[in-house]
């Protein structure tokens, strides 16, 4: 039976124009996203078969486009329109972060950092620059590693700080193994940059461990 046959109330767009988004199931979601099913297969059937086949809606997303493009009723023209919707949301949060008067939220930056940085197989070390009132400068990714680690200088943040004219820091970094809890190195590099960073009156207020849930925040466990 096509989606068209289905009752108003079942039809995903449907659904969504009212009673919200929060209201479809991430089949649901995905088949507005893939707009039209395959032969014999309606869009939801089809999304409910991409979800089993990638194991999750997030290992669809972060799927490469050779993965993505293999699978059935996707293709270059849909890896496309994902990966602008996927920029768009992250350019959304991002000036939502830079139109605050102070960045106060921590579960903002939480959200944010977590969307830049969890979809990486490898190490990836970024920093929040911050102005005197604390609002958002810029972010960059500034070290990319291996899966076991990402060579960080000081030398460079300090540098890119002072070309951004940055008065405090946030700093994040992902663990690819999906594990938030800091390591030993993790604590140990993030002293050596609040040491470095005070010879230029730059404050460190937080450092952020990417992974699999929760972010784990060096200042809510009074490590900064």
């Amino acid at each position: 039976m096509a989606i068209t046959d289905w009752p108003v109330d079942e039809r995903p767009r449907e659904k969504l124009m009212r009673f919200g988004p929060q209201a479809l199931t991430e089949a649901e979601l995905l088949a507005i996203f893939l707009r039209t099913g395959i032969q014999g297969i309606t869009a939801v059937d089809l999304a409910r078969q991409l979800l089993n086949q990638f194991g999750s809606l997030k290992a669809l997303l972060q799927a490469d486009q050779k993965k993505f493009c293999e699978s059935p009723g996707l293709g270059p023209a849909k890896y496309a329109l994902l990966q602008s919707v996927l920029e768009m949301a992250n350019r959304y949060v991002l000036e939502d972060l830079k139109q605050q008067e102070a960045l106060t939220s921590v579960s903002k930056t939480r959200e944010f950092l977590q969307y830049k940085l969890r979809g990486y197989q490898h190490e990836v070390f970024a920093c929040l620059f911050l102005d005197t009132r604390h609002r958002v400068i810029v972010f960059e990714e500034l070290f990319h590693g291996t899966i076991d680690g990402a060579s960080v200088y000081p030398r460079e943040l300090a540098k890119r700080a002072l070309q951004h004219n940055a008065a405090a820091l946030i700093l994040a970094h992902n663990h690819p193994s999906g594990e938030t809890t800091p390591s030993r190195q993790d604590k140990q590099l993030t002293e050596r940059l609040q040491q470095s960073m005070n010879m230029f009156e730059i404050r460190i207020l937080d450092h952020f461990v990417i992974g699999d849930g929760q972010a784990y925040s060096f200042a809510e466990h009074g490590l900064i």
